[in-house]
């Protein structure tokens, strides 16, 4: 499992897929309640989740996780 955070979009990755080669198929926005983020859940041909994707992650994810992600827009920034 591959975890990402780019944090210059605000964006989280989080990679289900393990050694699944299915391609993804569809997207399905989970519904929150709130405006200030956005899950999303990727799904497979066959119906398995491949990732969850979360837009806005800086109000959704608490600023520990965040700094134990893997980096993939440049160098750290302080929280």
């Amino acid at each position: 499992m591959d975890s990402t955070w780019d944090a210059e979009a605000d964006a989280v990755y989080i990679d289900l897929s393990g050694d699944c080669t299915d391609p993804a198929l569809e997207q399905v926005i989970v519904g929150t309640g709130s405006k200030e983020y956005e899950v999303i859940l990727d799904f497979s041909t066959a119906g398995r989740l491949l990732g969850v994707e979360v837009l806005g992650a800086g109000t959704a994810l608490d600023p520990s996780l965040l700094r134990t992600l893997r980096r993939i827009d440049g160098p750290a920034e302080a929280h």
